[in-house]
C-alpha cells in the first residue's frame, strides 16, 4: 500500500497514514484503494486481531478529502462520486463493525473526512493542545461530510447538539470534543497516545458503537419528538432566510440530518452518499472550494508577499486619526498585543477614539466571553496623544485622516520623521492614489496604501497597495502586519480606487442608476438581496456616506481637470451629487439618505423617492436587476486584472467576497464568470451593454485577461 502502513503484532492491528510526498494525509485515490486493502486484510486477519489502533505519521492526523479531484468533478460523475463515497464508508464499517476495539489515535487536527475517519474508532484518545481543531467544515465548502460525518454525529450529539457542528461547521478542540463525549481520553503529548490506546485494547474482548445497539436512542428525540417536530417546522425557513436559497449545502445537510435519523443505519449512510454526489458534481461546490480552500489558502501562504524580507513582527505602530477607522484600526492592533500610539488633533478625540475598543469589548465582557482584566490589557496597549512627539520610534504608522490630499500630506510630513529606523509609512485612503500621495513623503519607497474596511474588527481582508516607487520589502512588512492582524492580506496595484473600492463603487452606481430609471427603490434593494449581496446598493450607500460619495467625486474632477481631462459624470453619481445638494440627503450618520431613521424605530426608504423618481408603469424584471449588479462588479474586476491593479485571481475572489460582499455562492468576481462559463457569461455582457451602457462593454484586453487567467484543473 503507498498511503497506509499496515502492521499486525501481538494481536494488535495498525493501520498508520502516511501519504508520500505531501505534508498531510489526504482521502486521495491511492489512500481509496489503499483503505480497500486494509478493510481486506482486517478482515483476513480477524481472528489474529485483538484489537486495532489508527494512527498518524504526519504531524496532523488527516486532512479530508482530496478537494483538486472534486474540481474535476461533472454532473455527469455523480454515479461514480456517489459508488466512490460508498466504498469508503463500506471500509470504514467493515473495520469498526468487525468487533474487535478500535482505537483512534489523534495526533494533531483532524477535519472534514480526517474527522470522519477518528470516528470509525470505538475510543479517541487526543493530545491536549488547544491549536489542534476537530469537526466537519465541509459546509464551508458547499458539501456535507458524506463519508458517514452528518450520520455519524447525529447519533452522537443528536438532532439539536449536531446542527452547529453540521450546518453550521463550527470547529472544536480536544477539550470541547471531550466535553461532547466525541473523545474519551486526553494525553499531554503524542508519544503517550500508543500507550493509552493500548491499556484501553488490554483486556477488552469487543467493542461497538452506541447506535449498533438494539436499545439506542438518539440523544434529544427523534424527528417525531414533539420538541424536534416543533424545531423542524420552522428550521427551513429560518435557515432559507439565512442563505436566500443560494447555497444548497447548509439546506442538504439539514435534510440528511432528518432523514437519517428516521432509519437505520446502512440506510443513513446511502442517503448521505446522494446527498454529497450531488453537491460535489454540482456548480456550487466548486466555486467555493475554488475560492475558500484553494484561493484562500494561497494567500494565507504568502503567494503575494514579494522577496525574502525576514518576518516583520510589530511592536509599535502609530494611528493618526481617532474617528472611526482609526478607532478600529488601534483596537484591532491593540488586541493582538501590539503597542498602538492614537493621536488626533486634541488628547480628548484621541481618547474618544479609544473608547471605540471598549465598545467593541464591553458587549463579550458582559456575556462572559471576554475577561475584565483582558480588557484592561488591551486598552493598556493603545497610548493616546495629540503630539507628534509621541510616535518617535513606531515601526509604522498609518494614517487615517480625512480624505483630503491636503490633510494626508500635512499629516504624513509631520509624523513620517517620528518613524523607527528602517520603518514605514502607510495611508489607509479608500480611493486616493497612493503614488500621488507618496509624494509628501520622504521616502516614497517606504510609503504603501493600508485599506482597512468598516468595521475593522468584523472585516476580515485588508487591501494592500503598492505605489509605483514602493519597494517589496515595505510590501513584504505591510503584508506581515496585516497577518499579524488576524487579517487577510491582499495585494493590489496603485490606481485610482484601488480594486476594492473601484468595483464596489460600481455596484452602489448601477444600483442607483436604476433608481434613476424610474425603478422603484424596493425593488432594487429586493433585487440586491436576491442576488446574494449582504445589503442592497441604496442601504450600503446610506451607511458610508452619500457626501462621502460625493465629495470623492469632487477630488477626482479636480485630480483630472490638473491632469487636463474632463471627468464624465456617470448617472449613477449624478443622483447621488443630486440627493445631496438638491435634496440634503447626506447618508445615515447625516440623518437621511435614501432611507430615513426614525429614533428608535426601524429604518424605511425615504417616501419622497417614489415620487421624485419612480415612473409608475415602468417594465422592470427581477433577473435583469441582478444580472445588472453582479455583472457590472464581475466585468469591473476582470479590467482591474487586465490592467494589472490585480494579478492574482485568487486576490480578486477572496477580495470581493471578504471586502465588498460579492455573494460568496458565486466563489467571488472572477469565479463568478468561469462559473457561468466565459462564452455564456461574454454573450451575457453584450447583451446587457445594449441595454444598459459601455459599463458592461469587455474589451479584447479584457477578454484576453480573463482567458489567461482562467484556473486549470
Amino acid at each position: 500500500m503507498k498511503t497506509i502502513r499496515y502492521e499486525l503484532q501481538d494481536g494488535i492491528a495498525t493501520l498508520t497514514f502516511d501519504e508520500p510526498g505531501s505534508p498531510v494525509n489526504t482521502m486521495c485515490v491511492d489512500w481509496q484503494h489503499d483503505m480497500t486493502e486494509a478493510a481486506a486484510r482486517v478482515l483476513a486477519d480477524k481472528d489474529q486481531i485483538k484489537g486495532i489502533v489508527l494512527a498518524s505519521a504526519k504531524s496532523t492526523f488527516f486532512a479530508g478529502a482530496d478537494l483538486k479531484g472534486v474540481m474535476r468533478l461533472t454532473p455527469a460523475d455523480a454515479p461514480q462520486s456517489y459508488a466512490m463515497v460508498e466504498l469508503v464508508k463500506k471500509n470504514f464499517r467493515t473495520i469498526e463493525t468487525l468487533g474487535k476495539p478500535v482505537v483512534s489515535c489523534l495526533n494533531g487536527t483532524a477535519l472534514g473526512g480526517g474527522w470522519e475517519l477518528a470516528l470509525v474508532g470505538h475510543h479517541r484518545i487526543a493530545v491536549d493542545d488547544s491549536r489542534i481543531q476537530f469537526g466537519m467544515p465541509e459546509v464551508t465548502l458547499g458539501l456535507l461530510p458524506g463519508a458517514s460525518g452528518v450520520t455519524k454525529m447525529t447519533r452522537h450529539l443528536g438532532l439539536l447538539g449536531a446542527q452547529p457542528y453540521l450546518v453550521e461547521g463550527k470547529l472544536f478542540g480536544p477539550r470541547e470534543a471531550r466535553d461532547l463525549g466525541l473523545v474519551h481520553d486526553l494525553v499531554d503529548d503524542a508519544t503517550y497516545l500508543r500507550p493509552r490506546a493500548l491499556a484501553w485494547l488490554d483486556g477488552r474482548a469487543t467493542a461497538q458503537h452506541p447506535w449498533e445497539a438494539a436499545d439506542y436512542k438518539i440523544p434529544g428525540g427523534l424527528p417525531s419528538s414533539p420538541k424536534i417536530a416543533g424545531m423542524l417546522t420552522v428550521a427551513p425557513a429560518m435557515l432559507k432566510k439565512q442563505t436566500r436559497g443560494l447555497l444548497p449545502a447548509p439546506e442538504a445537510i439539514l435534510a440528511c440530518m432528518v432523514e437519517g435519523a428516521m432509519v437505520d443505519m446502512p440506510t443513513a449512510l446511502r442517503i448521505e452518499s446522494r446527498y454529497l454526489a450531488k453537491l460535489m458534481t454540482g456548480a456550487n461546490a466548486k466555486a467555493m472550494i475554488n475560492t475558500f480552500f484553494f484561493n484562500l489558502n494561497a494567500i494565507k501562504s504568502g503567494q503575494s508577499r514579494p522577496g525574502k524580507a525576514p518576518k516583520f513582527k510589530p511592536a509599535m505602530v502609530g494611528v493618526l486619526g481617532a474617528g472611526m477607522m482609526g478607532g478600529g484600526i488601534a483596537y484591532a492592533q491593540a488586541s493582538r498585543g501590539i503597542v498602538t500610539v492614537l493621536k488626533d488633533v486634541s488628547r480628548e478625540k484621541a481618547e474618544m477614539g479609544k473608547a471605540y475598543s471598549i465598545k467593541v469589548m464591553q458587549p463579550r465582557v458582559e456575556k462572559g466571553a471576554m475577561k475584565s482584566s483582558d480588557q484592561v490589557i488591551v486598552l493598556d496597549h493603545i497610548r493616546t496623544t495629540d503630539h507628534p512627539r509621541d510616535l518617535q520610534g513606531c515601526e509604522l504608522i498609518i494614517e487615517a485622516v480625512f480624505e483630503n490630499r491636503e490633510i494626508k500630506a500635512r499629516a504624513t510630513k509631520e509624523a513620517e520623521p517620528m518613524l523607527a529606523d528602517g520603518g514605514f509609512f502607510a495611508s489607509n485612503t479608500s480611493t486616493l492614489p497612493i503614488s500621488g500621495l507618496a509624494a509628501a513623503s520622504a521616502r516614497p519607497e517606504k510609503f504603501i496604501g493600508i485599506h482597512f474596511f468598516s468595521p475593522v474588527d468584523k472585516m476580515k481582508v485588508v487591501e494592500i497597495v503598492r505605489g509605483q516607487q514602493t519597494d517589496d520589502e515595505t510590501v513584504a512588512r505591510a503584508f506581515d502586519y496585516v497577518q499579524a492582524l488576524g487579517k487577510i492580506p491582499i495585494v493590489v496595484n496603485d490606481s485610482r480606487g484601488f480594486f476594492t473600492s473601484r468595483v464596489f463603487g460600481t455596484f452602489v452606481r448601477e444600483g442607483v442608476a436604476m433608481l434613476g430609471e424610474g425603478i422603484p427603490a424596493a425593488a432594487i434593494e429586493n433585487a440586491g438581496i436576491q442576488a446574494g449581496m449582504p445589503v442592497g446598493p441604496l442601504a450600503v450607500v446610506d451607511e458610508t456616506s452619500l457626501s462621502l460619495s460625493v465629495h470623492v467625486m469632487e477630488q477626482t474632477r479636480a485630480d483630472f481637470a490638473a491632469e487636463g481631462k474632463a471627468y464624465v459624470t456617470s448617472p449613477g453619481e449624478a443622483l447621488i451629487e443630486r440627493m445631496v445638494k438638491e435634496h440634503k440627503r447626506p447618508g445615515r450618520a447625516g440623518g437621511g439618505g435614501f432611507y430615513d431613521y426614525p429614533a428608535g424605530g426601524k429604518k424605511h426608504l425615504w417616501p419622497q423617492l417614489k415620487p421624485l423618481f419612480e415612473k409608475p408603469g415602468l417594465a422592470w424584471d427581477i433577473t435583469e436587476m441582478k444580472d445588472r449588479l453582479l455583472y457590472r462588479q464581475a466585468i469591473e474586476t476582470a479590467r482591474c486584472l487586465s490592467e494589472n491593479v490585480l494579478t492574482t485571481v485568487a486576490e480578486a475572489n477572496v477580495g470581493s467576497i471578504f471586502a465588498i460582499g460579492f455573494p460568496a455562492w458565486t466563489g467571488g468576481a472572477m469565479q463568478f464568470i468561469y462559473g457561468m462559463g466565459i462564452d455564456a457569461f461574454m454573450r451575457r455582457a453584450d447583451e446587457l451593454a445594449q441595454r444598459h451602457g459601455d459599463g458592461f462593454r469587455i474589451s479584447p484586453d479584457v477578454a484576453d485577461a480573463i482567458r489567461r487567467h482562467e484556473p486549470k484543473w
